[in-house]
């Protein structure tokens, strides 16, 4: 068994545990913006396939006593790393934390990294270069009072970055916040989805990956190219090919051919729709997912009922001189008077402006839009 710690968004550990649970993560604890864990390589890869919340899948290695930038250099020294980096492969170095004496992440960067050449240098008589943007080993060290966590990071590019989305709008949801809003709603595939402000799609591809059964992963594959590698452990000396690919083709073979009821998209900006079109060509969803044109004052319920999602803009970045108020007034009205039988889940990070939709809502999840604290609201709607 190794110890696992997967990064997520603030407020979203306990649903990311839940999600570790269910993909075979044993020892399963959420913490602060993270969720510790533990498994052996295939759950390491699994996780990295399937897990739709988390950013990064880091695995330990080391835990030592650390007051100052000695004690780190030898502790970094305790390990040996010719069992995880040759000098013909690229390192890059991340930092979290501080302490008193250790209170410049780029100061501790440097001080791991010395300590890791040195040793090469040492032993081998060459070192290891650093390369920022696609490094073959990415390091993780974190410095919390006296006490620094070596990790490994599996998962190479952030995890949210599932590959499907080169196309994004001038205001986009993350693909992990996107999933945690769906699995926060508890909708099921079973019911119509509908995002009336769908901007470009990613509330409706993350449901239609959801309801087809589709690994996140499985575009990292289609987009290596692109993704400068797919996941951190792939470049690993331990890297299992065989295993990989037999999970790759487990993921494959699960997919659902169809979706058991609708899931749909509009905007008013015919230019993100293109975008959301796009998108869902490289999910390969776009014979599932149905994307329009459409004025929010055009929209009508497409069915007796369903769930109802959107984002719509806060003022912080969209629209930030535009009569907001009047549009969630018009969202408030186009709910009330269109939707009845339907559940509504609205986003917001504006206090102010949700109260303009003039709907009782039936419950408020807080969440984390970046470090915007939003609150998704739920409308039942008769």
């Amino acid at each position: 068994m190794n110890q696992y710690f997967a990064t997520v968004a603030r407020g979203l550990e306990t649903l990311a545990a839940q999600e570790l649970e269910q993909l075979g993560a044993h020892s399963v604890e959420p913490g602060f913006c993270g969720v510790a864990f533990e498994g052996d390589r295939t759950l390491l890869y699994r996780v990295n396939l399937w897990a739709r919340l988390p950013f990064r899948i880091l695995v330990k290695l080391h835990e030592f006593p650390c007051e100052d930038a000695k004690d780190l250099y030898r502790g970094i020294q305790t390990i040996d790393w010719l069992n995880y980096l040759t000098p013909d492969m690229t390192l890059a170095v991340n930092t979290t934390g501080k302490n008193d004496r250790l209170n410049h992440t780029h100061f501790t960067a440097l001080q791991v990294k010395n300590a890791i050449i040195d040793q090469q240098q040492s032993n081998l008589g060459e070192r290891s270069n650093v390369e920022l943007q696609a490094p073959d080993v990415r390091i993780n060290v974190h410095i919390d009072r006296d006490c620094c966590t070596v990790k490994l990071d599996s998962s190479g590019n952030s995890l949210h970055r599932r590959g499907y989305r080169p196309a994004v709008g001038s205001a986009p949801l993350k693909e992990s916040l996107a999933a945690a809003l769906i699995q926060l709603s508890g909708w099921q595939p079973d019911q119509m989805f509908y995002d009336p402000l769908c901007g470009s799609g990613t509330l409706p591809l993350e449901a239609s990956l959801k309801a087809l059964n589709i690994a996140p992963g499985l575009f990292r594959v289609r987009a290596s190219a692109a993704l400068a590698g797919r996941f951190g452990f792939e470049t690993w000396l331990d890297f299992d090919l065989s295993l990989l690919e037999k999970l790759l083709q487990e993921a494959r073979d699960s997919q659902l051919d169809t979706l058991t009821a609708p899931i749909w998209g509009s905007d008013r900006d015919e230019n993100v729709i293109e975008q959301a079109i796009n998108n869902a060509q490289k999910c390969g969803v776009d014979n599932h997912v149905w994307f329009s044109q459409m004025e929010l004052a055009d929209v009508v319920a497409p069915a007796d009922s369903g769930v109802l999602f959107c984002n719509p803009p806060y003022g912080e970045r969209l629209g930030r001189d535009s009569d907001l108020g009047a549009f969630y007034k018009l969202l408030g009205d186009v709910l009330k008077q269109r939707f009845k039988g339907w559940t509504a889940f609205v986003l917001s990070g504006n206090k102010e402006l949700s109260q303009s939709i003039g709907l009782k809502s039936s419950q408020r999840i807080a969440v984390y839009n970046g470090t915007l604290p939003c609150q998704l609201m739920k409308y039942e709607l008769y």
